[in-house]
């Protein structure tokens, strides 16, 4: 088995000479920069920021109709504006990249067929909706939401949004009302797309009542769009009015000469996605038209190496900025796949079925999947035929060197390897894969193009090969524009800003060695990062604290090694309670029908005090940082604890249940 570090792949002189980047530098060149390896160009995108945005704007000939007055107006994080002037709508160039009979998008599920739809098709249902949608009074910087899986109406219903112009926002429908109504009320939407139930794990959920609540709670909403009749009740309000998806399609076609892209300019907002909650409301990022197009033509093309025979999937629901990033495969022209339901149902290797019948290039999943895989002794390459697979793409966690080994001796030994981590934030990733290097055991492979990342220790300094904070020194197109209804910048600059001045501090412990070689090693902060998606504690506190039993709580979760984890949640309950089953199972119950079955905690105890600091916040970071294993002085300094008694309990729980658990996980 290979260790940490240990030289796994590396490109063969065919994949160089064909990879998307090595025409970049080539087409460089010709212009006058040269550079010999991808770390050179690395280096001259972050020192020339503004050189390189122009060669990526220039190298895929983006479209504006009218000119830009500049690359970059202001070179600070904070206020940066890219491209001033141009007016770029996403979808029209998402739409220019393919057409006809070729297929743009796979759909599959737990069971039947894997169905698909054309560019042609895509392009036809799109302008239908988008000229509906005009017709019922949807007006440029409206908002948009969306309570649908990961299907082909989601889609379209996204793409017809902002191709006119609206501001689109989604949620999965295994959200809970309350998480939803949290979200959406923030932005005041003026249609909602909804659906009445899903189907995971092989049963049908029904949604109709959230729904209900949704509607109630949103007096913005002047219609809802049913994609199925299940739902289809009049308001007893008298209003939003309530349309089936298939009537919207009803009339003559709209052919795409005669439909008119809404003439956005760079910075107008394209979506609008949502931070985990830990503190309070899930902040609500904006990223605009323009820079999302220069991210993930980069991203598509140069770290992922898509191309128009290209075929991409990454298991994802619409409630997470992965889907997002999913459709950015179509920039390149590229079919991307999507699933809906659970990976592992019918049979724990469905998702291999479906990269075989949809002849998948890029495969992208969480290494905690994965780890399933390799314990179940899943042996895909046997089973299916993955010929057209040349990528696996890990992320959402931290890829062990096993999970890298794995994919090599049961898909490909030839299969390029890699993993990536960004943000929400951004809706992108600032460190990935790179065709044109070797990959190591247990590594992402580099630094982006255009991301100035560093590790930082305390003082602020750069550090190499020591864990430090993750920040980012240079502007990025896809930085949030504001967080919505954050007119003074205030909670946009103390989410990432007041701790280094003028450098976007992530929240990510983060290293860099000697090679290049990147390692996220965990939040720095208090959110939970669950099988790859983040949850935010104050989701879970609202809703178990507000049990007649729970007078208050905490929760962390755990990386073990191997990939695993383990979310323990610790209760104070009422004066005379004891943790039994019965409460346990209120717990759970609460938590996965107001949220998801993520928020659901592995083991719940009973504890006396939460540990607070003096100003009233909950430990949760000194915690989870004495539950693997740190010294309980470096973790929490008991000066600073209006409880300092609180934290024993926790010292000997690393003592006994997190040891155990380590020891049970190796």
């Amino acid at each position: 088995m290979a260790g940490m570090g240990d030289l796994l792949w590396e490109p063969t002189e065919k994949l160089k000479a064909e990879a998307n980047l090595t025409h970049f530098m080539k087409w460089m060149a010709d212009r006058g920069e040269s550079f010999a390896t991808y770390e050179e160009l690395r280096q001259w995108s972050i020192t020339d920021i503004e050189g390189f945005w122009q060669a990526v704007w220039d190298y895929f000939d983006v479209q504006s109709d009218t000119p830009y007055e500049s690359v970059l107006c202001g070179g600070a994080m904070l206020g940066a504006q890219w491209f001033p002037g141009a007016r770029v709508n996403y979808i029209r160039h998402i739409l220019s990249k393919g057409d006809g009979e070729k297929i743009a998008i796979h759909a599959a599920g737990e069971t039947g067929p894997v169905s698909t739809l054309s560019w042609g098709e895509l392009k036809s249902r799109v302008f239908k909706l988008a000229t509906r949608m005009r017709e019922l009074g949807i007006r440029p910087g409206d908002r948009v939401a969306s309570y649908m899986p990961n299907i082909p109406e989601a889609v379209i219903a996204f793409f017809a949004s902002a191709s006119i112009g609206a501001v689109w926002s989604s949620c999965s429908p295994d959200f809970g009302s309350a998480s939803v109504i949290d979200r959406f009320s923030q932005i005041t939407p003026k249609l909602l797309f909804t659906v009445a139930g899903y189907q995971y794990g092989g049963k049908y959920f029904d949604r109709s009542d959230e729904v209900r609540a949704m509607i109630d709670a949103l007096p913005s909403l002047d219609h809802v769009v049913h994609v199925s009749s299940a739902d289809l009740k009049p308001s007893p309000h008298g209003a939003p009015v309530s349309h089936l998806w298939d009537d919207l399609f009803s009339g003559p076609e709209v052919i795409e000469s005669a439909f008119q892209f809404e003439n956005t300019a760079f910075d107008h907002p394209l979506w609008i996605v949502y931070s985990s909650g830990t503190t309070g409301l899930p902040k609500p990022f904006v990223h605009g038209h323009g820079g999302i197009l220069l991210e993930a033509l980069k991203f598509t093309h140069f770290h992922l190496n898509l191309k128009p025979t290209s075929c991409m999937f990454y298991f994802t629901t619409t409630g997470w900025v992965m889907w997002n990033i999913l459709l950015s495969g179509l920039v390149a022209g590229s079919a991307v796949v999507l699933y809906d339901g659970n990976p592992m149902v019918p049979e724990p290797d469905r998702l291999w079925r479906v990269a075989q019948d949809t002849g998948m290039t890029l495969f992208g999943a969480s290494p905690t999947w994965l780890g399933q895989q390799m314990k179940l002794g899943i042996t895909p390459n046997k089973s299916f035929n993955l010929t057209r697979m040349e990528s696996i793409l890990l992320g959402g966690s931290p890829v062990m060197p096993e999970h890298m080994v794995w994919c090599y001796e049961n898909i490909d030994p030839a299969i390029w390897v890699t993993s990536q981590s960004g943000g929400t934030d951004v809706a992108s990733a600032f460190v990935g894969g790179v065709p044109l290097l070797p990959g190591y055991a247990g590594e992402i492979q580099a630094r982006l193009l255009g991301v100035d990342a560093v590790a930082f220790d305390d003082d602020g300094h750069e550090i190499v090969d020591h864990v430090g904070e993750l920040v980012v020194r240079k502007p990025m197109p896809s930085m949030p524009l504001y967080f919505w209804n954050d007119a003074d910048g205030k909670r946009y600059f103390e989410s990432y800003f007041d701790s280094y001045p003028g450098v976007w501090q992530h929240g990510d412990y983060f290293k860099v060695n000697a090679h290049g070689g990147c390692f996220i090693l965990g939040r720095s902060d208090s959110t939970l990062n669950r099988y790859g998606v983040r949850i935010g504690t104050a989701e879970i506190y609202r809703t178990i604290e507000a049990l007649p039993d729970i007078q208050d709580s905490i929760i962390v979760n755990l990386d073990l090694p191997g990939g695993t984890f383990f979310m323990p949640l610790f209760v104070v309950l009422r004066e005379g309670a004891t943790l039994n089953e019965e409460i346990k199972g209120e717990i759970k119950k609460s938590l996965r029908e107001k949220y998801s079955p993520r928020h659901v905690p592995d083991e719940i105890y009973q504890i006396a005090a939460v540990p607070y600091t003096l100003t009233g916040k909950k430990m949760e970071v000194p915690v989870r940082k004495i539950l693997l294993g740190a010294e309980v002085d470096k973790a929490a300094s008991r000066d600073a604890m209006s409880n300092p008694h609180a934290i024993a309990y926790f010292v000997e729980f690393a003592n006994t249940q997190t040891k155990y658990r380590m020891t049970r996980a190796v």
